[in-house]
């Protein structure tokens, strides 16, 4: 395999860039899947349209690190900011997926809410990937992200008592639980993002 000898920076900048302009599609897709009379099944598929666009500009990725012999920062790093990015996407389709096959009609509330940390993470996230170019004006996005992340979970406990109150049967638990876990996976996820951008940052200060 040839290795290029100069960099390649602006094509893995544009490549984080539109995973995380995907993420913001995904979000906003989860946003109408979760809303009471909606056609859950298009936008089932539409997320999974999603999340193999997501797949396919994360093997772009991996495959310009296994070709370029210079990076803009450091391949590990590379590495784990595309994976982060992956595993946000997939834990939102995980999310659409088990709404639609597990057939539930009526979600709490509180779901509401941690879709709308999702869809605020990735508008952040979407936001910030131009500028690790200069690695400039990031620290508000790690920052927010990580109180976004923090209120996510608090939203999650909340589910979680609710679900447990008594007030469903356990068939209908264990279908809801597997929902709030995924977006809670995202939430997560979306953090591990934020982090990495952190830790590149400041490698590269």
């Amino acid at each position: 395999m040839r290795l290029r000898l100069t960099p390649r920076e602006d094509s893995y900048y544009d490549l984080f860039a539109d995973s995380a302009n995907n993420l913001v599609t995904a979000s906003r897709l989860l946003v109408e899947i979760i809303s009471d009379g909606s056609d859950r099944e298009t936008l089932a598929e539409k997320m999974r349209a999603c999340e193999h666009a997501g797949d396919e500009r994360t093997h772009a990725i991996m495959n310009r690190l296994n070709e370029s012999f210079i990076t803009p920062f450091d391949r590990e790093d590379i590495y784990r900011l595309a994976s982060n990015l992956d595993d946000v996407m997939d834990a939102m389709e995980a999310a659409s997926d088990l709404i639609v096959l597990y057939q539930i009609d009526h979600l709490p509330k509180d779901v509401v809410r941690q879709v709308e940390v999702l869809e605020r993470a990735a508008e952040l996230t979407a936001e910030a990937m131009p500028r690790l170019r200069s690695m400039k004006n990031l620290n508000e996005y790690w920052i927010e992200v990580n109180r976004l992340e923090n209120q996510g979970d608090q939203v999650y406990r909340r589910l979680l008592a609710k679900l447990f109150s008594g007030e469903f049967d356990a068939l209908t638990v264990m279908k809801m639980k597997e929902v709030v876990d995924a977006l809670e996976e995202a939430a997560d996820a979306f953090e591990h993002v934020a982090n990495t951008v952190e830790s590149i940052a400041v490698k590269e200060s």
